[in-house]
């Protein structure tokens, strides 16, 4: 008798241990990014995101650009968090207002997207999320490849504007520099040079560019290219008030393609960044490989991009879901 209460005790104990660990297991699982992270408690956050990018591309085009400048902005700082989107308050400086962020827009239509889905699951889609989801959804928008992220990620309740200025490439930066800041993200020099070429799409100020062509002409751009640059930027200082700028690609402006890696061999790279690819006997080889092959700038350019979005989320408990994305919650 002794020894039957004996063995049940040791079943029960053993039973209990088992389901400590699967707890614990699914404790761990659920603090870390997942695909369809939102299956049972906001069904259709993901396609609500996606419908409103599709409405906001049809409304604004260049929202679709705004929502890639966001990822890459926000996930290389400090991770993908949504500090990106916060405002100053309380006399903390909002990463916004750094000069990495000069020409970023559109962020109002952020929350356009999160209201969205406040009036369908309230208080549960990050907006860590939406900034990940709208830049997948945007990618497709502009004719790149559906790339499959994973979700979860929490809200910081503060900004990182301290770090934005050492953790985001300037455009005079050396290809060295630029390739080192990927790489301490765990990006390797294959998928910085595929996700450089996201300079498929978008604008350039010409505050960026006057350097280029006054007082004289960077010799390594293209004689004709830089008369047309200079139509675009016809005086050395711009005029503040006036929005002046060249796209990264007069060819293709709109669809994200390998058209950025021919325009760089063809010394049609629009920042200083953009041509240093082609001079470097480390990059050339890959400029040259995606310049002839689409797909496999496409395959490349999606690694890259999962592995930035996946760079340092908070999970878990870690940090918040924000009602509004411009504001941590009150505490």
């Amino acid at each position: 008798m002794a020894s039957s209460n004996y063995k049940l005790q040791s079943s029960i104990s053993s039973f209990i241990s088992t389901l400590c660990l699967l707890l614990l297991q699914f404790q761990a699982g659920n603090s870390e990014l997942q695909l369809n992270y939102y299956s049972q408690s906001c069904p259709k956050a993901e396609e609500i995101i996606k419908q409103e990018v599709t409405n906001l591309y049809n409304k604004h085009g260049n929202t679709a650009v705004s929502w890639i400048r966001n990822l890459f902005h926000d996930c290389i700082v400090q991770g993908c968090d949504a500090s990106l989107l916060l405002e100053a308050v309380d006399g903390v400086e909002s990463e916004k207002a750094s000069d990495r962020s000069f020409g970023m827009r559109n962020f109002k239509y952020v929350n356009t997207i999160k209201e969205a889905l406040e009036k369908e699951c309230p208080l549960t889609v990050s907006c860590a999320d939406v900034v990940t989801l709208s830049a997948r959804d945007g990618i497709v928008m502009l004719g790149g490849p559906r790339i499959e992220m994973k979700t979860g990620r929490r809200d910081s309740k503060e900004s990182h504007a301290i770090e934005v200025d050492e953790s985001i490439p300037n455009h005079n930066d050396s290809i060295s520099l630029v390739l080192s800041r990927f790489q301490s993200i765990g990006i390797d020099v294959e998928g910085t040079v595929a996700l450089l070429g996201a300079h498929s799409v978008g604008r350039v100020h010409c505050v960026n560019l006057v350097h280029r062509l006054y007082p004289t002409v960077d010799p390594t751009l293209d004689p004709d290219y830089a008369e047309y640059l200079k139509g675009r930027c016809p005086t050395p200082i711009p005029d503040p008030k006036e929005v002046q700028y060249s796209r990264f690609d007069h060819e293709t402006p709109m669809i994200l393609d390998n058209m950025y890696y021919k325009n760089v061999l063809n010394h049609k790279g629009l920042l200083i960044i953009d041509q240093q690819l082609s001079s470097d006997p480390e990059t050339l080889p890959l400029v040259e490989k995606m310049a002839s092959d689409n797909g496999y700038f496409y395959e490349q350019f999606s690694r890259a991009a999962i592995l930035m979005s996946e760079n340092n989320p908070l999970t878990g408990d870690q940090g918040e879901i924000r009602k509004d994305c411009r504001y941590a919650n009150a505490s």
